[in-house]
This record gives C-alpha cells, sequence and structure tokens, in this order.
C-alpha cells in the first residue's frame, strides 16, 4: 500500500498543553543537594490573611539589648518622677484647702508686698526732703528723733500703743513647749508685727526661747499659762496669718490646746527692756 500523502494546507495538531504542563513539572529539578520532604503548615494551606501574616510578623517579638536597656531607662525615670511628684503633694502644707482659706492667704501675701511698697515710698519721701530742703541739717535732725522712736519700740526701749490683736494660749496637757511659741512670734513677725509682749516680757530682735519646768522661758524668765500674746500691727494681716491652714492656731489644736485670737483697736505693750551699750561694736560713720 502506498502512504498517503498528506493533503495540502493541513498542520498536524499540537499536543495539549495541560500534559506538557504536568510533566514538565514533575522533571522540574530542585536545588541541588537538597532532598524535596513533606511540605510545611504554611506550604499546604493555600495563603495567609493579612491578621496573620501581621500577627506572624510581630509575634513572638524581637527585641534587641539596645532596646531593652532604652525601655529599663524610661520606666527609672518614670518611677523616680512619680515618687517625686507624689512626695511634694503630699508634703505641701496647702494641700486640701479650701477655696476661702486659699484666697485668704493670697489677700495676706499681697498686703505684705503693699507694706514693703509703701515703706519704700516713706524712704524715698525722706531722701527726697533732705535733698530739696532749704535747713537740711533741722530736717536731719527731725528724721533722726523720728527714727529714734521707731527704733525704741523695735529695741523695746519705750512703750508702744496701737491696734493688734490679743492671743491667749491654755494647754491643760502641757505639750505646748517652746518651739510652738517661737513659731508664734515668728509669723507674727512675717505678717507686719511691730511690738509684742508674752506673759509681761517683751520680745525683740534677740529674744529666745527655753523650755523649763511646768512652762516656758523667754529670755531666762519663766511663764507659766495661759500664754497671752499683745501684738500691735494691722490687725488684718495679723489675725488671718495665726489661723492659715497648717498654721499656728492649728498646729496648736492639733496638740489639745485651746487658742483664742481677738482683734482690738488699742493693744499696749508697756514691758521694757533696757538698752544695753555695745562693748566693742561703734558706729561705723564716727
Amino acid at each position: 500500500m502506498s502512504e498517503e500523502t498528506p493533503k495540502p494546507g493541513r498542520q498536524p495538531l499540537p499536543e495539549p498543553q495541560e500534559e506538557r504542563q504536568e510533566h514538565s513539572e514533575e522533571e522540574t529539578p530542585g536545588p541541588p543537594g537538597e532532598t524535596p520532604g513533606p511540605p510545611g503548615p504554611d506550604e499546604q494551606r493555600p495563603g495567609l490573611t493579612g491578621r496573620e501574616r501581621l500577627v506572624k510578623a510581630v509575634w513572638p517579638p524581637r527585641v534587641t539589648r539596645a532596646q531593652l536597656i532604652v525601655a529599663l531607662l524610661l520606666f527609672v525615670l518614670g518611677l523616680g518622677l512619680a515618687i517625686q511628684v507624689r512626695s511634694t503633694s503630699e508634703n505641701s502644707a496647702l494641700r486640701g484647702a479650701r477655696h476661702e482659706d486659699l484666697v485668704r492667704i493670697l489677700d495676706e501675701l499681697d498686703d505684705r508686698t503693699k507694706r514693703l511698697e509703701d515703706e519704700k515710698r516713706e524712704l524715698e519721701g525722706h531722701r527726697t526732703e533732705l535733698e530739696s530742703s532749704s535747713d537740711q541739717a533741722e530736717e536731719a535732725r527731725k528724721q533722726t528723733k523720728e527714727k529714734e522712736a521707731q527704733l525704741g519700740v523695735l529695741a523695746g526701749t519705750v512703750k508702744a500703743e496701737g491696734p493688734g490683736i490679743r492671743m491667749t494660749v491654755n494647754d491643760r496637757a502641757g505639750s505646748t513647749d517652746s518651739d510652738a511659741l517661737l513659731d508664734a512670734v515668728q509669723e507674727l513677725r512675717a505678717a507686719g508685727a511691730e511690738a509684742i509682749q508674752v506673759n509681761g516680757v517683751r520680745v525683740v530682735a534677740g529674744t529666745y526661747f527655753s523650755d523649763a519646768d511646768g512652762g516656758v522661758r523667754v529670755d531666762g524668765r519663766k511663764i507659766g499659762q495661759p500664754y497671752r500674746f499683745e501684738v500691735i500691727g494691722k490687725p488684718q494681716d495679723l489675725e488671718p496669718a495665726l489661723n492659715i491652714p497648717g498654721g499656728v492656731v492649728q498646729t496648736l489644736k492639733k496638740e489639745q490646746a485651746t487658742v483664742s485670737v481677738a482683734r482690738s483697736e488699742k493693744i499696749t505693750v508697756d514691758a521694757l527692756r533696757s538698752s544695753k551699750r555695745p562693748d566693742y561694736a561703734r558706729s561705723s560713720s564716727q
């Protein structure tokens, strides 16, 4: 039989494409030296979701040594700041004070500032009078006498009268000591007290307080209860200074003491101190 001659214009059909792909996949060799193993759990799954990829990227966490050191330093710094803020808040004398008390304290500070400004203007006025006066010698003598009277009140060598307050402290438990009375004197001086007398003893710049059996000694003189303060100054400044939160009155009441403060338009401080001439100190103007 003779071979059939293919008809012109007809080409042989190509092999199926799927069979070629399967054949190529079966014959594709892997990397040299690597034996193909069973597929892993991730290879068995058709694909990972975005959430699963995010979790896989951040967990387990990969922390370097530098990051650990920085985290530790930040923790120590934050702990120190927290302790400092808490300690400052607990030790504040005004912690928990009422709004009215805070307003009163601010008013007291404003009064102190105003008092210092008035004193400054007064001194500047004296200087102007001295510079502009035709008889400067007479003006100087006049101001010297006024200054002498003021210094006599401060030194306790002359009597003094004026508005002020009376404070009485009665402590049956005997817990009021010299430190408590000294705190009261310092608070009164800071509030503008110009003359102070405690149980007939004039309080001056060199006054000291000490404890004694059954009482307190002021400049070596023993005084007993009740402790009576006669204070000359502006009553509107003196009384609030004693009644501020954490102040003298509140501290004494915590010690079971009874404290009364009363304003008066006329306070007399008549206890005197003898003036002592210094042995060595002399005026630099002589």
